[in-house]
């Protein structure tokens, strides 16, 4: 499988990035950055937009988490929970971008169009909060349910704090202007559409100056691309690089342990696996222990359920799943089976997918393309089958989020189109929960998900980064909200 990897990635040699303008090393304390995912919302905190802003290290939130899931103080410098649904945030002394200084009512003010947005952010998906100025620099946030999880939730990008221009900026559309609005070591200066973006340093940030100047971001689907432009000293860092360029990187491909899982989701509303027969005959279909040894060359282990060994509590502990319905016979029945081009890995994936159902039975099509051209089609139901790299501790670093916002009846990224009134009450029972308790009702929770065969996890994943010689600091982060840190430099 090594050797496999080699060849694969000795004859991309000749490949280059989509990020000519940005050859040649760090200019000036400057960094070179290709990241895999373009901007599908116009850089909206509200959307998966919001990690990219994180990763670029844009924004702050009140609390940050870092790379063990550890909450930490960021623009709020200490909390107080003051009974089962408020919370009191005392701030720091920090300022905008635009050098605005952040106060409760700014921060009222930002969590209040949060919870108002067009797009609701998926972290709010199974909570509502009201956030009020109580003083110059206190905040009350009050929950509409207790939320044991509230500060671990305020740092999600989503809930990133940006001054009261950045939402004049973006007009009356309810949006946000990022560019030179929020509170990062680092501010947009530039942002060319799906294309590239230019970044300065914030002298001002709230924790010191970042070590880099700034940094040169492209956005580069071609994951060989990114990978060669890294080897080639065109850029610095390139973001999830393909397991068959490894042997290639050598010391270059970093790998990161990850709390996430490939999991094939299936359209439980509409076509032909709003059948549950068939649905389980999808499942009995797919032999992922042979995807995991193949096409990710040994940096994945098999699905053995929604909630991978980056879980401790749940390594191994799984319940029984118990209830599905009994495979029936495909006959032919034509599927369309959906995955993207972002991640190395998933186009082979699904095309050996692909050739597991078609000897199952199946007449399947398979649609590949970049994540931004497949992702409203895929939330619409337009496809039967969608194979998608999700982690599971995304929102909260909790899985509930993840079970709330992917599978529950009005779950805001509910691919599966899954409406079950047993799961939802699975998972709002979970979400009221603390410690032990919490983690036997997300297990209870994920037996019945899977009874539903509203998806198949395929494999628990490890991905690799890539790390130019000579630079440092760059953040390899289990739950992907990092990457370029205040102390990456080349």
């Amino acid at each position: 499988m090594r050797r496999r990897g080699f060849l694969l990635a000795a004859a991309g040699i000749g490949l280059t990035s989509a990020c000519g303008s940005f050859t040649g090393t760090a200019r000036r304390g400057r960094i070179a950055v290709d990241l895999a995912f373009a901007p599908t919302q116009g850089l909206s905190p509200y959307s998966d937009d919001g990690l990219l802003l994180s990763r670029l290290a844009v924004v702050d939130g009140l609390t940050r988490m870092d790379t063990e899931g550890v909450v930490h103080p960021a623009l709020a410098e200490k909390w107080t929970r003051t009974s089962a649904t408020t919370w009191e945030f005392t701030l720091r002394d920090a300022r905008f971008q635009d050098g605005g200084r952040v106060t409760a009512d700014a921060v009222e003010g930002a969590l209040t169009r949060a919870g108002r947005a067009k797009t609701q952010p998926r972290v709010l998906s199974d909570m509502r909060l009201t956030a009020r100025a109580v003083g110059q620099r206190t905040v009350r946030i009050t929950t509409g349910t207790a939320d044991p999880l509230l500060p671990a939730r305020l740092a999600n990008p989503s809930l990133a704090i940006f001054s009261p221009a950045a939402y004049k900026k973006a007009g009356k559309d309810g949006g946000v202007d990022p560019v030179g609005t929020a509170t990062g070591p680092f501010a947009l200066t530039k942002v060319n559409g799906a294309v590239s973006a230019t970044l300065d340093r914030f002298d001002g940030h709230w924790r010191g100056k970042a070590a880099a100047r700034g940094l040169d971001v492209t956005f580069v689907a071609d994951n060989n691309a990114r990978a060669n432009a890294l080897r080639s000293g065109q850029i610095e860092i390139a973001e999830f690089v393909p397991a068959a360029q490894a042997l290639v990187l050598g010391d270059r491909a970093r790998e990161v342990a990850t709390v996430r899982t490939t999991t094939l989701y299936l359209n439980t509303r509409t076509g032909p696996l709003a059948d549950a027969g068939l649905r389980a005959a999808v499942r009995e279909s797919i032999d992922t222990s042979a995807l995991a040894r193949s096409v990710y060359e040994g940096y994945a282990t098999r699905g053995t359920g929604l909630l991978g060994p980056g879980f401790a509590w749940a390594d191994g502990k799984q319940l029984p799943v118990t209830g599905r319905a009994k495979a029936a016979k495909p006959r032919g029945q034509a599927l369309t089976l959906a995955t993207y081009t972002n991640r190395a890995e998933l186009p082979e994936v699904a095309a050996a997918l692909q050739q597991q159902l078609r000897r199952a039975g199946f007449a399947v099509r398979l649609v590949v393309k970049d994540y931004a051209r497949l992702e409203s089609g895929a939330l619409d139901g337009e496809y039967d089958a969608f194979l998608m790299s999700r982690s599971t501790a995304l929102d909260t670093g909790d899985p509930v989020s993840y079970f709330a916002s992917d599978f529950t009846s009005d779950g805001s990224f509910n691919i599966s189109q899954l409406t079950d009134g047993g799961v939802d009450g699975l998972v709002r029972e979970a979400a009221g929960l603390e410690g032990a308790a919490r983690h036997r009702a997300m297990l209870r929770a994920e037996a019945a998900i899977l009874g539903t065969d509203a998806a198949v996890p395929i494999v628990h994943e490890q991905h690799l980064q890539g790390v130019g010689a000579g630079v440092r600091g760059v953040v390899l982060d289990p739950y992907e909200r990092q990457f370029v840190g205040l102390e990456t430099r080349a």
